[in-house]
């Protein structure tokens, strides 16, 4: 795939279109990147995928279900719960699930085979898509964010993947550099933990790129001098890799494992340590909630883990995720609430504050259905860490690059807000 390689030199900000430019502002790059002319990369192969049909064997099925009991129970099944409706879901199935879904009580009102399905979406990458950023392109982004901010930013790797990528985070602080301890508050934003949500990168990433444009704002100069901020734009760069593998979506979720039935990945979302692979999740490898043999098997939950455990100083912390316009907090194990009332509130608070910004529903993660080994879940447990997962807009996981300005945008705006409550989330209640 080719893309605009955006080179930051922040500020004089490059790329292959605008290579004349110095200085450029957040809002040239992102007017860059959104208008990205569709002859600059070859036309995708509409409907292909880069398996046949018979080779995938998945479906896109409607499943009847009343509530999130009966959701949850689908996940357990199986299904990957993509879009849920009043009293049906739709989602992915692949052979096993599909013989649960026929051996159980479930009403299947509808089915598809996953080459029709593709062929029915609006698939532009690599074309239009080209705004989007791969993994090389991401790493480059950041490394020259790092190069050019080197008095506040650094750049280090968290621990490697399956098949041996970095897992790059972007530090911002004024007095710490790479993996050395700091004292100050910090917030994590991580994105692009399921392969197929792309836009779970291009928000994280964009957002390092506007708190280093703006860094001499008054707002955001008390931040970078007060907090410690981490930005891991890309937390499963093979699955990513694998998902445009050939300019053609594949509709990967998970990581690139190869489990004992040889298919492939582990849902790295369902491998934390959280109530691990109780409701709503699957044992099956084949399934796309998979969630691994046991409990952080996985190099890059592993790595999660490692990270958050060694940074006590962390408070708050946002995980990307598309697609459906929602902002969820804990917990999603579990049908209760989180037993700390003052917590809850500043959840319920800080949740509510960023859903107006963002134009999402703010709301307990476990009320849409049960899923367990959630790493928010994880991180509030293990850690304390006031830990929210958002659910980007689109209709689909590949809503094309015209929807980048408005979900940066707003995103930003909501991202910000979360480090004005870094240095004491109670302060929220």
């Amino acid at each position: 795939m080719k893309k605009i390689l955006i080179s930051i030199a922040f500020l004089g900000i490059l790329s292959t279109s605008v290579e004349a430019q110095e200085n450029i502002s957040f809002n040239q790059l992102l007017k860059e990147i959104t208008s990205v002319a569709p002859a600059q990369a070859p036309e995708p192969v509409t409907g292909k995928s880069t398996l046949s049909a018979a080779e995938d064997g998945r479906y896109w099925v409607t499943v009847k279900a009343l509530d999130k009991y009966a959701r949850t129970r689908l996940l357990e099944a199986g299904l990957d719960i993509v879009e849920i409706g009043k009293d049906s879901v739709s989602g992915f199935a692949g052979p096993h699930t599909m013989g649960q879904l026929s051996s159980r009580a479930f009403e299947v009102k509808n089915r598809i085979t996953f080459a029709e399905y593709v062929a029915r979406q609006s698939r532009d990458f690599p074309a239009v898509d080209a705004a989007y950023h791969n993994y090389k392109e991401t790493t480059d982004l950041l490394k020259e964010m790092a190069a050019k901010n080197s008095d506040i930013a650094s750049l280090f790797s968290i621990g490697r993947t399956v098949e041996g990528r970095d897992i790059w985070c972007l530090r911002i602080n004024s007095s710490a550099r790479g993996e050395e301890a700091s004292s100050k508050p910090g917030a994590l934003y991580l994105g692009n933990v399921h392969a197929r949500e792309h836009l779970a990168n291009e928000v994280p990433l964009l957002l390092a790129a506007w708190l280093l444009d703006h860094r001499n704002d008054a707002e955001i100069k008390a931040y970078i001098s007060k907090l410690d901020i981490y930005v891991i734009p890309m937390g499963n760069p093979d699955g990513v890799e694998y998902d445009i593998k050939g300019g053609n979506y594949q509709y990967h979720r998970k990581n690139m494992s190869v489990n004992p039935d040889k298919s492939r990945g582990v849902d790295l979302n369902r491998n934390f340590d959280s109530w691990w692979c109780e409701a709503g999740a699957s044992t099956y490898p084949g399934s796309d909630t998979y969630c691994g043999p046991k409990a952080f098997s996985e190099p890059e939950s592993q790595a999660l883990k490692k990270f958050i455990e060694a940074r006590k100083n962390l408070k708050t912390h946002i995980s990307y995720h598309s697609y459906a316009g929602e902002i969820l907090y804990p917990w999603g194990g579990n049908d209760a609430d989180v037993p700390d009332a003052k917590d809850r509130q500043v959840f319920e608070k800080v949740g509510a504050a960023m859903g107006k910004l963002t134009g999402y529903r703010s709301y307990k993660s476990s009320e849409m259905y049960i899923a367990t080994g959630d790493s928010c879940d994880w991180a509030y447990a293990a850690a304390g860490i006031f830990a929210f997962t958002f659910e980007l807009e689109g209709r689909g996981f590949y809503p094309g690059a015209a929807i980048l300005t408005k979900a940066v945008t707003n995103n930003i705006k909501a991202a910000v807000h979360l480090l004005s409550v870094t240095d004491n989330p109670y302060k929220a209640i």
